[in-house]
């Protein structure tokens, strides 16, 4: 399946430009052969391609390697296109979800967080350790919008969807982190209700790599069933790149029997 080979018609064109715009594609590149019409953003990294008829079938290619790689976990197989990736829907409302999806992954993966923290705290002095916190406050929120944007609004474990009650919680710890690009990396976190986040942060459970909960033989029965985990818990979502972040946590922070 490709692009249509005819210039996109004024209704096409207008259907196109309000999906794009509304996920936050603001730039628009042009048409191009097939059919195409692309866009960009000035906040997410990566261009996309729209093409189609009004009353469907949408195609949605992207360019950007990581967002191919994440939808290509969620999606049917990919189709011919312009970009990295391509995918076909029948309507204009899935069009409209998945972009969604796509924006937020272009904004929060590798290495957009990390770029974002590095503009931000370009000229932020770090001599004294008060202001090394304030450097330290501005990437937690940074890696907490990303972890927001990553895992949808939503715990990884619960599906809790009040980002209010939501943490940021570092696989490997901040102060445990080489680099700043191990800080801001999505993959190097989970977005977690308070309980699990605590647990999870004081070692007392950890996450497998196909995404099982397990919970430390020193959290007594009691306090876990307090705790809500008297049941099992399982991460959806994991992708390969979390694998040497858990793995670390395994290691080296959960407590062990």
């Amino acid at each position: 399946m490709t692009g249509p080979d005819d210039p996109p018609g004024p209704i096409v064109r207008t259907l196109a430009q309000k999906v794009a715009w509304d996920n936050g594609y603001r730039l628009e590149r042009g048409p191009e052969p097939g059919g195409w019409l692309r866009y960009g953003s000035t906040t997410a990294i990566g261009d996309i391609w729209i093409a189609g008829a009004p009353r469907g079938p949408w195609l949605l290619s992207v360019d950007h390697p990581g967002v191919a790689a994440e939808l290509g976990t969620e999606l049917a197989a990919p189709v011919p296109g312009s970009g990295a990736a391509t995918w076909a829907f029948e309507k204009m409302t899935e069009l409209h979800e998945r972009l969604d999806r796509v924006y937020r992954l272009a904004v929060s993966l590798p290495d957009a967080p990390l770029t974002r923290f590095q503009a931000e705290t370009r000229n932020l002095p770090r001599t004294t350790e008060a202001e090394r916190l304030v450097v330290q406050r501005v990437g937690q929120d940074v890696f907490r919008g990303a972890l927001l944007d990553y895992w949808g609004g939503r715990c990884a474990v619960t599906g809790l969807a009040v980002p209010e009650l939501l943490r940021a919680s570092h696989i490997k710890p901040w102060a445990e982190c080489a680099t700043d690009a191990e800080r801001l990396d999505v993959f190097n976190g989970l977005l977690l209700a308070p309980n699990l986040d605590a647990a999870f942060d004081r070692g007392f459970l950890t996450v497998e790599n196909d995404g099982t909960v397990t919970l430390s033989p020193q959290l007594p029965a009691d306090a876990a069933a307090a705790l809500g985990f008297d049941g099992p818990l399982r991460v959806e979502g994991l992708g390969p790149r979390h694998r040497a972040y858990l793995a670390w946590h395994r290691t080296e922070w959960f407590r062990k029997g």
